[in-house]
Parts: structure tokens; sequence; C-alpha cells
């Protein structure tokens, strides 16, 4: 089954910290890759890039590490979504309103709702704002 995966769970990934627990969720979902196909609105390379520059700036990534991660990334199953700005200043932004979130976030519960597809996330507010719209939460096998 396909899913939406948001920033979260890859920039896990890239710098493995945070709760055990979510470290292993990220890990799972990882795997599940290898057999099933994410879904990402179109900003999601840009979170990536930030992160990864943020990271880079901070001292906490190497190039070559940042390097081999987008190696990673783009191995994966990953599709973007082309959609996702059409529904930025109508759907998402009315997400992002009733679920006070950003709006980064509120476009992987957009795309979510959309497509039906369950959401993969380490992010408490988006994880709780999908909960209350009826979108399930990505729970690999």
């Amino acid at each position: 089954m396909s899913f939406v995966l948001d920033n979260s769970v890859a920039m896990c990934w890239l710098l493995v910290d945070g709760k055990p627990a979510d470290v292993a969720y990220a890990e799972t979902v990882l795997d599940a890759l290898r057999e099933t196909q994410a879904r990402v609105p179109s900003l999601w390379a840009l979170e990536v890039c930030n992160v990864i520059a943020r990271g880079e700036a901070k001292g906490l990534l190497t190039e070559a590490r940042s390097q081999a991660f987008i190696v990673l990334l783009q191995r994966l199953n990953i599709a973007m979504d082309t959609a996702t700005a059409a529904y930025a200043l109508s759907d998402t932004l009315h997400l992002a309103r009733r679920y006070k979130l950003s709006a980064y976030d509120a476009a992987y519960l957009e795309l979510a709702l959309r497509t039906g597809l369950p959401l993969a996330t380490l992010d408490v507010d988006l994880k709780k704002a999908a909960q209350a719209a009826g979108v399930p939460s990505f729970a690999p096998n």
C-alpha cells in the first residue's frame, strides 16, 4: 500500500535522532519503501534541502554525508505530487487554519486526504491533525 511520507520521517533517516521509538518507526518506513511507493507534496525536496543546508551550517552533517543521503533518496520509490500548488491557496490553507499547522505540514495532510493514503509522520501536531481529519497513520508490516 502506498502512503504519504512526511519530511520528519525522512530526516530521521539522515540525522538518526529522536526518541528510540521514533527512530525505530522511521527505519520500518524505510524498509517498507522496498515494496511500496511513498507520495510527497512538491515542496518536499525543498524541505529536505533546507534541513541538509542547516545541518551542514551547524556542523551536524558533512557534505559527504549529505550527498550519500541524497543518493539514497534518489534510489527510493518516492513520487512527487505535481498538484500540490493547485491546492495551496484553498484546501491546504483551510487545513492549516483549521488544525493550526504550518502550510508545509498542511500540504502533507492535504495530500493524504486527497489521495486517501495513510500518513507516515513523526510530527506530533501533524499526527494529531491527521487523526482529527480521519487520516490513518501508516503502519508498516
